[in-house]
């Protein structure tokens, strides 16, 4: 493993020993990525390179656009997505490229917020061919209309989704949208000819987060 900070983030890089192999891209938010690349070694159906962005901004830099609190005591979300999408491709992604060199594809991968994220990148960068998003925040205001007025600037070959069962058995109204929301986005994609899947998974939104995530992972290394 190396550790790196680059634009104040903290990466940590796990580099395949095969040449060309690809490279997943995890944003997190608790440190968990030496975990999740140690679940991901244990299913993956090929060699692999992880890169594990933390030390993130979260309800900012993984956010697309500026949304109220939606619940008390939360925090708003800032809408910091474009900026930070723009630190990842021109500061973070080379450095990383350096210590991984010519990977055969790139993919992007994160839980919550930044599985959203990971969707609403493919309409602004064409880096990435394959997409990870675990219990995604697609009850995020008007994301829906975002992507039926957008295009991709790179069609992925495959997007992995996964929710919780119980993610939207939740007194908020907001929050209750998501999973009808995230089965949404599997068909319209699908539509697409895009290889996706929609897993269900035991329990809420916080439960077994580690795990989610190295299986929407090990899904689209197949």
């Amino acid at each position: 493993m190396k550790s790196l900070v680059i634009a104040g983030k903290e990466i940590q890089i796990f580099p395949s020993k095969k040449e060309n192999a690809p490279l997943v891209i995890l944003h997190t938010v608790h440190r968990e990525g030496e975990k999740v690349y140690q679940m991901v070694l244990e299913g993956a159906p090929v060699d692999f390179s992880l890169a594990a962005i933390g030390n993130l901004a979260w309800d900012d830099e993984m956010s697309p656009w500026e949304i109220p609190t939606i619940a008390r005591g939360d925090t708003p979300c800032t809408g910091g997505a474009d900026a930070y999408l723009g630190t990842l491709t021109e500061k973070i992604l080379p450095k990383i490229l350096s210590y991984v060199p010519s990977p055969s594809f790139m993919a992007l991968a994160g839980y919550s917020l930044a599985g959203l994220f990971a969707v609403y990148a493919m309409y602004h960068t064409d880096v990435f061919e394959r997409i990870a998003s675990a219990s995604g925040s697609f009850w995020y205001p008007n994301f829906q209309a975002y992507v039926l007025e957008h295009e991709m600037k790179r069609q992925p070959k495959y997007i992995y989704f996964s929710l919780g069962n119980k993610e939207a058995k939740t007194r908020n109204k907001i929050l209750q949208s998501v999973e009808e929301n995230t089965r949404w986005l599997e068909k319209h994609y699908r539509e697409f000819g895009i290889r996706t899947v929609y897993e269900e998974n035991q329990g809420n939104h916080f439960q077994n987060a580690n795990e989610r995530m190295a299986k929407g992972i090990c899904w689209i290394l197949q």
